[in-house]
């Protein structure tokens, strides 16, 4: 069973993922209200996905037999002037996760958690994936500049994204 302390912050990090998918169901609203359908799917995607990370770290709760305390969730930001500052921001989110993601890892080997490293070890990887999944698109709206035609093409492509 985790320490108190790696319970406490598997509990608080379980609160990040549940506001990570807040952040992208409003992004996803945006975006369906100007217009980008596909960057509203992407984001809706998201949303399932960081929904899926939360519940991953309690059912890891559960399984060890720790506590879980869920945590209230802040309100997300709602207006992202277009999509190439939704991206950024979505980035900058992302990089807020994966600081988080790392200290967690760092109190885990702090405390001699073994169980708890492999679970976080699978975070970190996905973290590098996200990181590099926004960061390409932001890469490819920036390419794109003003042209109406291009960031159509970038939105089709979004709106293609299956599963989560």
């Amino acid at each position: 069973m985790p320490s108190k302390a790696v319970e406490k912050g598997i509990n608080q990090q379980i609160a990040m993922e549940f506001y990570s998918a807040y952040v992208y169901l409003s992004m996803s609203a945006y975006f369906d209200a100007e217009s980008y359908p596909g960057f509203a799917h992407w984001m809706r995607r998201q949303y399932q996905e960081e929904i899926a990370h939360a519940e991953r770290l309690l059912d890891f709760l559960l399984h060890v037999g720790a506590p879980v305390e869920l945590h209230a969730i802040d309100k997300p930001p709602r207006d992202f002037k277009g999509p190439l500052e939704g991206m950024e921001q979505a980035l900058k989110h992302e990089q807020k996760v994966t600081t988080a993601i790392h200290e967690l890892y760092e109190l885990t080997i702090a405390e001699k958690d073994y169980a708890t490293q492999l679970q976080i070890q699978w975070f970190i990887t996905e973290q590098v994936e996200e990181e590099r999944t926004v960061a390409d698109i932001i890469a490819q709206l920036r390419m794109a500049g003003d042209s109406a035609t291009a960031i159509l093409m970038i939105d089709r492509r979004l709106g293609e994204r299956g599963g989560s």
